[in-house]
């Protein structure tokens, strides 16, 4: 009989299969993005320097509605497009998190392309 693996066992290592491949700089950082059940984050990281840059999520106090739907998910890639573009950043590098690129995962990046983010 075969077992099946946790989903978020097999997303861990889909997103360190990725990772390999994918890395920020402080001229090109990385958005990563998390989805929880009722959340959803996201945050631009400098992994040279291994600095957070700007983050941005569903639980913010500026933040309306609620935070497991598309709608949430397109308003946190605005915020974190915006909060990034204040601090000089265009261009980035997308980090889906091993989430499949559909859904949410998609809406915040459409978001963040919205916002003036370039990826």
């Amino acid at each position: 009989m075969i077992n099946k693996t946790a989903s978020n066992v097999a997303r861990v290592a889909r997103h360190a299969r990725v990772r390999k491949h994918i890395s920020g700089t402080p001229e090109r950082p990385r958005l990563c993005v998390f989805r929880s059940s009722k959340n959803i984050y996201a945050q631009i990281i400098d992994d040279v320097n291994g600095n957070t840059l700007v983050s941005a999520s569903s639980l913010e106090a500026g933040f309306e509605g609620v935070g497991s739907n598309k709608e949430a998910a397109k308003t946190v890639g605005n915020m974190v497009a915006k909060k990034a573009l204040d601090k000089g950043i265009k261009n980035v590098v997308f980090d889906r998190g091993g989430y499949v690129y559909h859904g949410r995962v998609k809406e915040l990046a459409e978001g963040a392309r919205e916002g003036g983010l370039e990826f």
